[in-house]
């Protein structure tokens, strides 16, 4: 009987999902799979998780407030707010026929020069037509379960990406105010509105990834909502724990010779120093992606 979360290993056809809130460093582990992409002469078909998003940028707000006149919340974090269900169909066809419907989310003005939309709007829905080697995904959302949903079944390697929640907070609170010009307490009630969605959908998945990167500070973060900066990565430690060290043959003498500083701190975690998370991304991941790869052929 299949368990919720458990892995359909997909050999012909592998889904890589990458999952962790924005700012938790997922781009981290995009460029460390990229490096390991470009190596390996691998072709990937790259789908970032906004994409999947229900709403686009004009929408949102209205839908939010719509939401809030009803007595509910709406979030990016939670199903009401994203396509889960088309999410799950992608990466289950891509699975069986290296084939799937996929959009772009247009960020900013360059991106959407090319298609002559607005930034902060879908492209249309289009088939994947060329032949790749394996479909490579960063979002929120590569390891949600919900009714029947069920995304994390087709991902063949699920890697989640989290700092502890007080940091994940001063991160966003510093983006928002800073880059985007929102007020602190605009950003503090988003935070609100968001829990229940990051209760539910958000930090369930962490307990079904293969391997998890966790970062923690090592300065005081106790009250999120006052920090004056981000902590560094060289304030910072990362928690790397493989929910199964055998399922990919993890070498930790070999990792703990390679990263210098670096500790067991349980039979399947290993801590590294924060400035080494990049390095440790691609030495823990190359062989494991070599491996999936072998599988395939």
């Amino acid at each position: 009987m299949q368990l919720p979360g458990e892995n359909l290993m997909s050999t012909n056809h592998p889904v890589i999902a990458v999952t962790g809130s924005s700012g938790a460093g997922t781009s981290t582990v995009k460029t460390a799979v990229e490096h390991i992409l470009t190596r390996e002469h691998l072709k990937a078909v790259i789908v970032e998780g906004d994409s999947f998003h229900r709403f686009d940028r004009y929408e949102m707000p209205e839908e939010v407030a719509k939401a809030q006149q009803s007595g509910r919340d709406l979030s990016h974090f939670g199903p009401d707010g994203n396509h889960f269900e088309k999410l799950e169909a992608l990466f289950r066809d891509y699975s069986e026929t290296g084939r799937g419907k996929i959009r772009y989310y247009l960020h900013n003005e360059s991106e959407a020069a090319a298609y002559k939309q607005k930034p902060g709007t879908f492209t249309p829905w289009e088939n994947i037509t060329e032949k790749t080697d394996l479909l490579f995904y960063e979002g929120l959302h590569g390891g949600v379960v919900d009714g029947s949903v069920n995304i994390a079944q087709h991902v063949d390697l699920l890697v989640g990406v989290v700092p502890i929640v007080n940091l994940e907070w001063i991160q966003k609170i510093h983006r928002d105010t800073e880059s985007r010009g929102y007020e602190p307490e605009a950003v503090t009630e988003t935070i609100l509105r968001r829990m229940h969605d990051y209760v539910h959908f958000i930090a369930p998945q962490f307990s079904r990834t293969d391997i998890n990167f966790q970062r923690v500070p090592t300065v005081d973060t106790s009250n999120p909502f006052v920090a004056r900066d981000i902590p560094t990565p060289d304030e910072s430690f990362v928690v790397i724990r493989f929910r199964d060290p055998v399922k990919f043959d993890v070498d930790f003498p070999y990792l703990l010779a390679m990263l210098h500083d670096s500790f067991i701190s349980r039979r399947n975690t290993i801590v590294v120093p924060g400035g080494k998370m990049g390095l440790a991304m691609e030495l823990i991941l190359a062989p494991i992606i070599d491996g999936i790869m072998k599988k395939k052929k």
